[in-house]
């Protein structure tokens, strides 16, 4: 089943016109530090300052998408937007759907969370929630535990809190902002380092696309203004490797 879709999808990377006068930036704006929405109503984050940045550095006239996580990648490939900005780990299973830029963020560990006092036994041997069609499902998937997988990253914290699972794995960096949010009801637990760290996705027709901002972004790595969104909104100069 799932070779038979990676290869529907794949046939419909062609039907689909190159770049556009308006290159349309796809995000979740539900996973804060990479994308939400701020007070003010409007998409926000770490992958909206970089992906802002490399639009103006490339003379790109961008707006951004809003698309719910788990169609985000079939949605690229229907041509509802031309780029997906959005925490995206660089996988061997997406890149064989769509292409990917260069990386913006190095591989960051992704932190387990479950309420103060839980025995760490359950990371392998209960109840895991994870966001669906992500690394950390993925991961949790072959790792002993039971995966009960959600929507959105809110419903995979909700669900430990009402007991519907006994653990969480995401991205450090959300986690962490999640720990924060209970007042420590919420701890961490164990770190993994899974996936190949962040890179834009795009259709595989649309080369000049990623060209321009892959020129944008061996711009902003060596000119130092990358590794200063990454502190900005990691607070984490290890992160900062560019």
């Amino acid at each position: 089943m799932k070779k038979a879709l990676i290869s529907a999808l794949a046939a419909g990377l062609f039907a689909v016109p190159a770049l556009a006068d308006t290159v349309r930036m796809g995000t979740e704006a539900a996973y804060p530090p990479y994308n939400f929405v701020n007070d003010n109503g409007d998409v926000d984050g770490f992958d909206i300052d970089v992906g802002n940045l490399l639009c103006s550095l490339a003379d790109l006239d961008c707006t951004w998408v809003k698309n719910d996580w788990d169609s985000i990648i079939p949605n690229l490939v229907a041509g509802n937007y031309d780029t997906i900005m959005a925490g995206m780990s660089i996988t061997a299973e997406r890149d064989e759907i769509i292409d990917f830029s260069e990386g913006y963020l190095p591989p960051d560990p992704s932190l387990y969370a479950a309420l103060e006092g839980t025995d760490a036994g359950v990371l392998t041997s209960g109840v895991v929630a994870a966001q669906t069609n992500t690394i950390q499902a993925g991961y949790v998937a072959e790792s002993g535990a039971t995966l009960v997988e959600f929507a959105t990253p809110d419903e995979t914290i909700s669900a430990v809190i009402n007991g519907e699972a006994d653990a969480v794995l995401a991205d450090g960096a959300y986690i962490q902002e999640q720990i924060e949010a209970t007042g420590g009801q919420l701890v961490s637990m164990d770190s993994v380092m899974i996936g190949g760290g962040l890179g834009i996705g795009v259709r595989e027709s649309d080369t000049e696309l990623k060209a321009k901002l892959n020129a944008a972004l061996a711009q902003i790595k060596k000119d130092g203004r990358l590794n200063d969104l990454i502190i900005k909104w990691f607070d984490d100069e290890s992160k900062a490797i560019y």
